[in-house]
């Protein structure tokens, strides 16, 4: 059999490529994770301005009720002041990058009191976000939610 050096050269290419992307991945996860924690402080903040940076324009923000949003929308509400976070954690998250995108689960445990009559509202759910990586920032491109 005869390799040229051609042959050869991309084949080491191709192996180092190869062999990058695992820690590449980690790297990326690292940044969705961090990604997610600020979006669950701008949540916990009701912060306009965190949520505008971190949400893709073409946001779907699917709610357990069945409500869809899209940006605008999920921001006025997410931002309105008529509730406000007690509590909220994100349990047990699981991230997945697949080249541009990323795949995050996890358990939302939280408990929103209303300004009004400080009402409070303890909600238990399952997380389904995608997002997704433009430019060098990772923004959420869409978030679905089930009742547990």
């Amino acid at each position: 059999m005869q390799i040229d050096r051609r042959a050869m050269a991309l084949g080491i290419l191709g192996a180092s490529v190869v062999a990058s992307l695992p820690a590449h991945a980690a790297g990326e996860e690292d940044a969705v994770g961090k990604a997610v924690e600020a979006f669950r402080q701008a949540q916990v903040a009701a912060d306009k301005t965190a949520f505008d940076k971190m949400c893709a324009a073409e946001l779907s923000y699917s709610h357990s009720d069945g409500r869809v949003e899209d940006k605008a929308t999920f921001i006025s509400n997410a931002t309105s002041g008529k509730s406000k976070f007690v509590k909220l954690e994100y349990r047990a998250p699981t991230i997945r990058v697949v080249g541009p995108v990323a795949v995050v689960r996890f358990n939302w445990v939280g408990e929103q009191e209303a300004v009004a009559d400080g009402k409070r509202t303890p909600t238990n759910l399952h997380i389904l976000m995608n997002w997704v990586k433009q430019g060098q920032d990772w923004t959420l491109l869409s978030r679905s939610a089930t009742k547990l």
